[in-house]
């Protein structure tokens, strides 16, 4: 175990001892509306979505749904979640491959979920570990802040991060870290304020040291 691991594995620990029950934020009642409310989540808050989200599942339940109603309907119920139209035709486009391509389901692998139109990694692993409880590493804004922050990775590309964190976090806990930073990066150590004085991880963090030297 190099100092990298290490000191994940500490970090793990606080983090689990300070949010021991931790899942997605997003409102959904099976593996579809957790796709549809994670690509309508990018650049939106999960509250956001989740008040667009009640009335438009009411609307439209299934990809079969999505696909028979025209673009500026789902336009008009999805708009308060920014980049409305991007996000329709990507919702109405990935319902579409669902039903060619999966008889309406949705895919449980990652290389399978990369496939569907205006899902990237990031969605493809919440939906992994969310609805199917196969282990994926989320890195949102929160994520890549703290890891970087904290010193377990040094790189900005979202996918680099993934990886990095995929080398030193176990397996077992891709789900939960990223949950754990989600959760710490709203409370604690937010973008433009970070509350260091409260933070239960400063001995551990390289931005801290940083700050106070």
């Amino acid at each position: 175990m190099n100092k990298i691991q290490a000191k994940a594995g500490k970090i793990c620990q606080i983090l689990k001892a300070s949010y021991p029950d931790v899942k997605t934020q997003l409102g959904h009642k099976n593996p579809f509306e957790l796709l549809v409310a994670t690509i309508l989540s990018a650049q939106c808050t999960d509250r956001q979505v989740n008040s667009v989200t009640k009335e438009l599942f009411r609307t439209l339940p299934a990809p079969d749904n999505f696909v028979n109603a025209s673009l500026e309907t789902i336009e008009q119920l999805i708009r308060p979640t920014g980049y409305f139209r991007n996000k329709a035709k990507h919702v109405r486009n990935c319902s579409k491959v669902l039903i060619e391509k999966y008889n309406g389901k949705v895919p449980e692998t990652l290389d399978e979920l990369l496939t569907l139109p205006g899902v990237g990694r990031k969605t493809a692993n919440v939906v992994m570990g969310a609805a199917f409880g196969i282990p994926g590493m989320v890195v949102d804004t929160h994520v890549a802040r703290i890891s970087k922050r904290l010193g377990i990775t040094k790189n900005v590309n979202p996918v680099k991060i993934e990886f990095d964190l995929m080398k030193v976090i176990p397996e077992k806990d891709w789900n939960d870290f990223s949950l754990w930073l989600i959760y710490f990066g709203r409370a604690v150590c937010k973008a433009r304020k970070p509350d260091c004085p409260a933070c239960s991880l400063g001995e551990l963090c390289d931005y801290r040291s940083k700050v106070k030297s």
